[in-house]
């Protein structure tokens, strides 16, 4: 017997009571009084306008990671391309295009959709969509975007795929990016990089 595959399932809840408890610049802490099947239960977390990531693979298989301080975790991490989907409207991949435009300085020919998931769904709804990026080519000088805040220290650099997944079994990386980027591009890659969805920017 072939089993089925497994599937997390979107599901519903009455929202009893919803109260913003702060809000934020990026994201709000919201309590949520949810009624289940053996009563109402108050669950506080994070709400999220959602993110995607950036897996830029070159010819020679390294992917661009970057060095950038995450104040929360008190760490520079090494991690993709990354951003927020705060442009309305703005589809996913498209949001990935300008995300590697912006930090990075690069334009891709190719997308897939390659790995989806939730950051932290115990105490956030932040979602998180990782594309793999092909074909790269340099962003021309005169429309670079001119980088701030934490972005303005900004390290890249370009390490084989097999060396970020052994820093990622090492327990060297720790972004979540890196680690679902790298480990999803490497099983795709094994897999002659067949099953993977190709998208378009808009």
């Amino acid at each position: 017997m072939t089993a089925e595959p497994l599937v997390d399932v979107p599901r519903e809840r009455e929202v009893v009571e919803h109260r913003v408890l702060h809000g934020g610049r990026v994201s709000d802490l919201v309590s949520d009084t949810v009624r289940l099947d053996d009563g109402d239960v108050v669950r506080e977390y994070v709400d999220h306008p959602g993110a995607v990531a950036v897996i830029a693979l070159d010819d020679d298989d390294r992917v661009l990671l970057l060095s950038q301080y995450r104040h929360p975790v008190r760490h520079v991490l090494w991690e993709p391309p990354a951003g927020l989907l705060d442009v309305e409207g703005e589809d996913l991949v498209t949001a990935a295009a300008r995300e590697l435009a912006e930090e990075a300085d690069l334009q891709a020919a190719r997308w897939w959709r390659l790995a989806e998931f939730f950051s932290s769904p115990g105490g956030s709804d932040e979602r998180i969509t990782v594309f793999l990026a092909r074909g790269l080519t340099p962003v021309p000088e005169a429309d670079r975007y001119v980088r701030g805040e934490e972005e303005a220290d900004i390290v890249p650099v370009w390490v084989p795929l097999d060396d970020v997944v052994a820093g990622v079994m090492a327990g060297r990386l720790h972004c979540p990016t890196t680690v679902t980027g790298a480990l999803a591009a490497a099983a795709a890659r094994a897999a002659g990089w067949s099953g993977l969805v190709e998208v378009t920017p808009a």
